[in-house]
């Protein structure tokens, strides 16, 4: 399903669709949306799935800078009525905006997002393989590895801060995700696992660009400015899996076939 056309952004729409909007601009909404989805107690789901509606809409629908914000209020109102048992009414969004926007134009918007989406709301994202993922990464622990799971919500998250990301299918972040935390948590410890790679379906070396793409956001060589998913994950409650270090490179050994 993640692989339907209909259900994928263009890996190029800023190059090709986008005149007055940059993959700076879209990072900081993103981070904007961690915010909200934080303020309103939202799912993690309706937030993945909030970032995936605007890029797809905008895949096929050029906008001006200045409907930016308004795209990413009324794409979390869908994914909200989707997801929450209890959806934030419109006002919340519009609320969050300073009142920038009317419910007027959210509710217009809300319309052009549908239509542009054709209604093809419910699609796998990052989140949807990470949970698989994060379970086969545990093997042999008697109990949960919260630190383990919280660093891969959390560079889950700085994924969705890179435009570089929307390219790769959502089974391939999770997966480089869930290699990068293993990483980080036992560096001399090779990430990568027979049991992962049979789970996944993906060997090391297949993940490599997107590892190192994660693994540079992690240490703020990329998107450093963004600070919403950061500040989020130094909270006790996330076992403050966003202070941790990480060695500056990967060993390229890492990266070979787990036969090798």
């Amino acid at each position: 399903m993640e692989m339907e056309p209909k259900r994928r952004p263009l890996p190029d729409y800023m190059e090709k669709v986008q005149n007055d909007i940059s993959p700076n601009m879209r990072g900081i909404l993103v981070d904007w949306l961690v915010g909200v989805a934080e303020e309103y107690q939202l799912l993690s789901d309706t937030l993945y799935l909030s970032i995936s509606y605007i890029d797809r809409f905008l895949s096929s629908n050029a906008l001006s800078r200045h409907k930016l914000q308004l795209l990413g209020v009324s794409a979390m109102l869908i994914s909200s009525k989707y997801e929450e048992i209890k959806p934030r009414h419109v006002e919340d969004f519009c609320y969050m905006t300073d009142n920038s926007y009317t419910k007027e134009e959210v509710f217009q918007m809300e319309e052009d997002i549908l239509k542009a989406l054709d209604f093809e709301l419910g699609n796998p994202t990052i989140r949807t393989f990470l949970r698989r993922f994060s379970t086969v990464a545990q093997e042999g622990h008697k109990t949960t590895d919260l630190k383990l799971e919280f660093l891969g919500y959390y560079l889950a998250e700085l994924s969705l801060l890179d435009y570089a990301c929307v390219k790769f299918l959502p089974s391939v972040v999770a997966a480089s995700v869930t290699f990068l935390a293993r990483y980080i948590t036992k560096p001399i410890t090779r990430p990568w696992t027979s049991s992962l790679q049979r789970y996944s379906g993906y060997n090391a070396k297949d993940l490599k660009e997107c590892v190192q793409i994660i693994h540079d956001l992690h240490l703020g060589r990329r998107g450093g400015s963004l600070q919403t998913v950061r500040e989020k994950y130094k909270q006790h409650k996330f076992k403050r899996v966003a202070v941790m270090s990480s060695p500056p490179d990967i060993p390229a050994s890492y990266f070979k076939d787990v036969n090798e």
